[in-house]
């Protein structure tokens, strides 16, 4: 079997934690953020998992993550 490749975009945006589910940033951060609140901008500081379903979809793009 030859090997598989990974989608280059998903290699950027997403990691794999040690148990297995997939981390991402924060949407909504890189431009306007003088209407967005502060709560909100703190929150999105740093990353997020994502929900099964979709985990599922980019675990299909990194076939060796």
């Amino acid at each position: 079997m030859p090997k598989l490749k990974s989608k280059s975009g998903a290699k950027k945006r997403f990691r794999l934690t040690g148990s297995g589910k997939v981390r991402g940033n924060v949407a909504y951060k890189r431009h306007n953020l003088r209407k967005r609140t502060q709560k909100m901008k703190r929150t999105a500081r740093g990353t997020f998992i994502l929900a099964k379903g979709d985990a599922n979809i980019v675990k299909q793009f990194l076939p060796y993550a």
